[in-house]
């Protein structure tokens, strides 16, 4: 089946779902989505969004809080645009309809705002302790009563549409691709690189079982992160690195991927599974502690368990590493037991379901994969070196959290270029002289459906193991090379598979990963320094003489 629409947006995050609000003002819009529509990472952002609005905070201390935490790597264009957009983009939020907590005053309400690590004021507009989900629930609200707006629920994207598409007769034979990076100064563009044209992208409808041919004037990848391609993580089961490996394999530049941030705080229970225990517990008061109760983050950082998440993650790997245990503890069992069930609500709910409450008890908690800092690179127009495609949220690599992100930094980011790609799109939908090439249907001609995939199902989680041994927080050259070695033989076998065998959902993912994967280590292993989420042991000093800049990856196949 051929559809046809002025936007497709990969994703139903904040990034997909506000950029569709601004589009459907212009022209029609298909969001394709993974599964339900409101699975995303949004959906599970406990935190909230970074904004200055309290009058002893200024957008220069923000600014500075973001930088620093950044460690040299930060557009400070895209930072002080991001940053200064701050209260509109709230506001919109508010006139969309989020519910964000609010505080008495004598002279009526006001937003309330938190504190969280890294951040030197208090500036996190929130809803309780579920302020993703508030949202996502909201802007779907909103979506779905815009007659120019159609979701397609259980459809995942294989691949972007491109020239390459048009050059051969079976989009399932992927062509063999190649890796090449460089360290390339974040503030410049790439040059002498041939365009690449993007008309939409081929999708599966799972429910079907058939592939379907999504044809647009622009396509925005909001695909989220790329958390499970370690075994633990913080993330849902659909990031799985989709936009990141799509756009790579079409052409475009990917950058810093690197810097996978790990969230310090990932519950510590066999039930536990992809919950986080949000930054603002400690900004709150929590206090983390080893197994006899000893507080140890003073000895890491002035700022201790305020520390940004990079210093904690890896002072928590130190502390368990250094004893033999497997976690350290969260107490907030000093504070009042009414205002903390009060401000998390969900946590302790959550807590009290495995049989631990906080209010009396520490909790268990270890690092876990979280946020990826890297991604497609961007302009500040969310504008990737793909034409007419944009990639906005946690799939964009804008320049705005360099080596390391500022706690709720993200979501303000992803509403802020969502807004910017939209703007910059107007002039491709309005074009009246617009068309689309002759694009192939999706042949699958001389592939079958291989009962042998058994045999390859043990691969997702053998590179997830491989990238939580060798590639986690703390790395050294010997284990990225090993990881490397291996994964690249489990992905040489995807790929084979992949070329003659019908498309699935697990089998679109798994090769996603394994692609996502291969990157990652390509560009640890670039970058012979330590900064930011990035820590070698051989290379255990930050060096700005050589590597304060951005570690690019192309896909050389296609030039």
């Amino acid at each position: 089946m051929e559809i046809r629409t002025d936007y497709l947006v990969i994703g139903s995050g904040i990034a997909g779902l506000s950029f569709a609000l601004e589009a459907a003002k212009a022209g029609t819009v298909a969001i394709i989505t993974k599964k339900q529509d409101s699975e995303s990472n949004t959906n599970y952002a406990q935190g909230g969004i970074a904004c200055v609005l309290a009058p002893d905070d200024s957008f220069d201390l923000h600014i500075e809080d973001t930088l620093r935490t950044g460690r040299g790597l930060c557009r400070r264009d895209a930072v002080e645009m991001v940053v200064k957009k701050g209260p509109e983009m709230v506001n919109r939020l508010l006139e969309w309809g989020v519910n964000f907590t609010m505080e008495r005053m004598e002279a009526g309400e006001r937003l309330a705002l938190e504190r969280e690590g890294g951040h030197s004021k208090s500036r996190i507009v929130h809803a309780s302790d579920l302020t993703g989900a508030e949202i996502e629930r909201a802007l779907l609200d909103r979506v779905k009563s815009e007659k120019n707006i159609t979701i397609y629920e259980d459809h995942i994207a294989i691949d972007l549409i491109t020239e390459h598409h048009l050059r051969i007769l079976h989009p399932a034979g992927n062509m063999a691709t190649s890796m090449r990076s460089r360290m390339n100064d974040s503030t410049k563009s790439s040059s002498g690189q041939r365009k690449i044209t993007c008309w939409g992208a081929y999708v599966l409808n799972t429910r079907r079982g058939e592939v379907d041919k999504f044809l647009a004037k622009v396509t925005l990848l909001a695909t989220g992160g790329a958390g499970k391609v370690y075994l633990h993580t913080t993330n849902p089961e659909i990031a799985t690195g989709d936009g990141i490996a799509m756009a790579y394999r079409a052409g475009a530049e990917i950058a810093n991927l690197e810097f996978m941030q790990f969230h310090p705080t990932s519950l510590y229970h066999p039930d536990g599974k992809s919950f986080l225990i949000s930054e603002a517990v400690r900004g709150y008061g929590g206090i983390l502690r080893t197994k006899d109760g000893q507080a140890f983050m003073q000895k890491y950082h002035l700022m201790g368990d305020l520390a940004p998440r990079d210093i904690v993650a890896r002072a928590i790997d130190r502390e368990l590493k250094a004893r033999g245990d497997d976690c350290v503890w969260l107490d907030v069992t000093h504070l009042d037991p009414e205002e903390t069930r009060q401000r998390f609500p969900h946590i302790y709910e959550r807590c009290k379901s495995v049989g631990i409450d906080m209010t009396l008890d520490p909790v268990p908690v270890v690092p876990a994969a979280h946020y990826m800092c890297g991604g497609v690179r961007t302009d500040l127009w969310g504008r990737t070196t793909i034409v007419n495609l944009y990639a906005t949220g946690e799939v964009a690599c804008t320049g705005v959290h360099g080596a390391n992100r500022l706690a709720s930094n993200s979501l303000l980011e992803a509403l802020v270029f969502s807004r910017q790609a939209y703007q910059d799109s107007l002039t491709v939908v309005r074009d009246k002289g617009f068309t689309f090439p002759e694009i192939p249907d999706w042949n699958e001609e001389n592939t079958f459906n291989a009962e042998e995939w058994v045999l390859l199902a043990h691969d997702r989680l053998e590179i997830q193991q491989l990238m939580w041994d060798y590639v986690g927080i703390v790395r050294s050259d010997l284990r990225l090379k090993r990881a490397q070695k291996r994964i690249c033989l489990i992905a040489e076998e995807i790929e084979e598979f992949y070329k003659r065998t019908k498309v699935t959902p697990d089998l679109i993912e798994l090769r996603n990963i394994a692609t996502v994967a291969q990157l990652i280590i390509h560009c640890a292993l670039a970058r012979k320094e330590s900064r930011g989420l990035h820590f070698n042991t051989d290379y255990p000093q930050q060096n700005d003489g050589k590597y304060l800049r951005d570690t690019v990856i192309t896909n050389e196949a296609l030039e």
